[in-house]
């Protein structure tokens, strides 16, 4: 196996871990890895990412799903929810450049820390 495949890998492990983990935060991983190391595009990083994220939370929601972990009427409000957030999102994605999206993302990180910090 390749030495790149095998960096991609691992840095999809560490991500699976802190998505199973946390509940979220594969994103958090992936796109900067995505876009940093790997020197893909911003949208490309984020599309990529939310593909690679959907079989991590299928891997997970399996296991939460065993031990009776899931409310699946709060589910079901923020799957509508996400659903109709995913669709308006997607479309903002294309329409910024990239280096609004970067902007973006590290405003959203320094708040998400400071909220967890707070």
């Amino acid at each position: 196996m390749k030495k790149e495949s095998i960096k991609n890998i691992l840095i999809g492990f560490l991500a699976g871990v802190i998505s199973g983990f946390f509940g979220a935060g594969g994103g958090l991983i992936l796109v900067p890895f995505m876009t940093i190391i790997l020197k893909k595009e911003e949208t490309t990083s984020r599309a990529t990412t939310i593909f690679c994220i959907f079989f991590m939370v299928i891997t997970s929601s399996f296991f939460y799903f065993k031990k009776d972990a899931i409310d699946f009427i709060l589910s079901a409000k923020c799957i509508i929810g996400g659903i109709i957030g995913s669709y308006f999102g997607t479309k903002l994605l294309y329409k910024l450049k990239n280096n609004i999206l970067k902007i973006l993302f590290i405003i959203f990180l320094i708040y998400s820390g400071i909220k967890m910090i707070i």
